[in-house]
């Protein structure tokens, strides 16, 4: 039978008893999934936490291989083009004008200083040197008449025979015909000078290089399209040698600096060369150094205007950060290298690379000198990893990172890069 009560003269039903058993049946089911699902969570929870630990355990045991980069500290051959010029080279140009007696010198022959080259006979020099010598002894004669009479006058202006006027006169006459004899001088020396080019003789010591005349060649005194060319000589030994070279290796040129002159036409001669000055300003178009080297010719092998290369051996020590190639790794976040901090985590480090030496890659920026960095990474290497570090094979470090012992650098042979 259903219970029920009356309210307010209206039945009110009652719940039924096997409802309510039903319900309480619902809400311990529900408790029951609650519970088991969170039991579960934290089971899964467990399992994570230790699959990390066993994860963070086994990563711990990774062995990687570094070397410790260092700025590179080899001898650096820079191999450039040269020219090679005389140390003295010029033309000579007739200074007397007349025609070609004779020449004595040829191209290709050994000159002395002073030596005589070519004779030139100049009959229109002659004469005016004649004609100035003979104004100068009438200029002389006049000379010496003005001073007799000056003289006289002088004494005669002192007894009062003659007016201060007249004196003054023949005073004036006596000084200008001073003047006109040390003009006449003048020019019989100018002239007397021009008669020594009739005689062409060397400037220097060198060698010719052109002749330009032959007997009976008219010449013009004078330079450039005014004058003749008669000969040019060069200064052959020492010979002059001029190389550009780069911003980068400029404050490594230094006066007395050693070289070597290299020359196709002699593939198994070095020549020793050695710098002399520089312009200590680059060029502000190519941004080079303009080198001036000078090197011994005594033998005569080397010629002015040959082409040439000049192959300087710098010094290292002050070169850019070297690392092995198989320590780059490029993503497209860039250039990295997987670096060790002194607690042997990993790091990864950006650096800008500069040039590929093959085996050795340069690094431009990113990088210091002694970092500890990692050959062959692998892609397991997370940021901030601990590894157990040890050096690379063949590497003269001996401890990790953190607690390596310093060594002096050994000896490194020279390398061309």
């Amino acid at each position: 039978m259903n219970g029920s009560i009356e309210a307010n003269g209206e039945p009110i039903a009652l719940p039924n008893r096997s409802s309510r058993r039903r319900r309480l049946w619902l809400l311990l089911v529900s408790v029951l999934v609650t519970a088991s699902a969170l039991v579960l969570g934290i089971v899964n929870h467990l399992r994570q936490m230790r699959a990390q630990e066993d994860f963070a355990a086994k990563m711990s045991e990774i062995s990687v291989e570094f070397v410790r980069v260092h700025r590179d500290d080899k001898p650096v051959e820079l191999v450039l083009p040269a020219n090679i010029e005389a140390v003295h080279q010029t033309t000579l140009f007739a200074r007397a004008t007349g025609y070609i007696a004779r020449w004595l010198v040829d191209i290709g022959d050994s000159v002395t200083e002073g030596q005589l080259l070519a004779e030139i006979v100049a009959p229109d020099l002659d004469q005016e040197l004649a004609q100035a010598q003979h104004q100068l002894q009438q200029a002389q004669a006049n000379y010496e008449i003005a001073r007799v009479t000056a003289v006289r006058w002088e004494q005669l202006w002192q007894k009062q025979v003659v007016s201060k006027e007249e004196n003054d006169t023949d005073q004036a006459a006596y000084y200008a015909a001073e003047a006109t004899v040390n003009a006449d001088k003048a020019n019989v020396e100018r002239l007397v000078a021009l008669e020594t080019f009739k005689n062409v003789t060397a400037p220097f010591a060198g060698r010719i290089t052109a002749r330009l005349i032959d007997i009976g060649t008219l010449v013009s005194a004078g330079s450039g399209s005014a004058g003749t060319t008669l000969y040019q000589i060069a200064q052959t030994n020492p010979l002059n040698i001029f190389v550009n070279v780069p911003q980068s290796n400029a404050p490594d040129i230094h006066e007395g600096l050693a070289a070597k002159l290299l020359v196709n036409e002699y593939p198994n001669r070095d020549f020793e060369a050695k710098v002399t000055r520089t312009a200590a300003a680059l060029d502000p178009a190519s941004r080079t150094l303009n080198t001036e080297l000078q090197i011994p010719n005594d033998d005569g092998a080397l010629y002015a205007g040959m082409y040439a290369y000049v192959k300087f051996t710098l010094s290292g020590g002050n070169g850019p950060i070297i690392i092995p190639a198989n320590a780059f790794v490029f993503e497209t976040k860039g250039s990295q290298v997987a670096t060790l901090t002194k607690d042997d985590r990993i790091h990864w480090q950006k650096i800008q690379v500069g040039r590929d030496f093959g085996t050795e890659m340069e690094v431009l920026s990113g990088l210091e000198d002694g970092s500890a960095v990692v050959v062959n990474p692998t892609d397991d290497l997370t940021e901030g990893l601990q590894v157990q570090a040890r050096p690379a094979t063949g590497s003269d470090k001996t401890s990790s990172p953190g607690n390596e012992k310093k060594s002096a650098p050994s000896p490194t042979p020279t390398a061309k890069r």
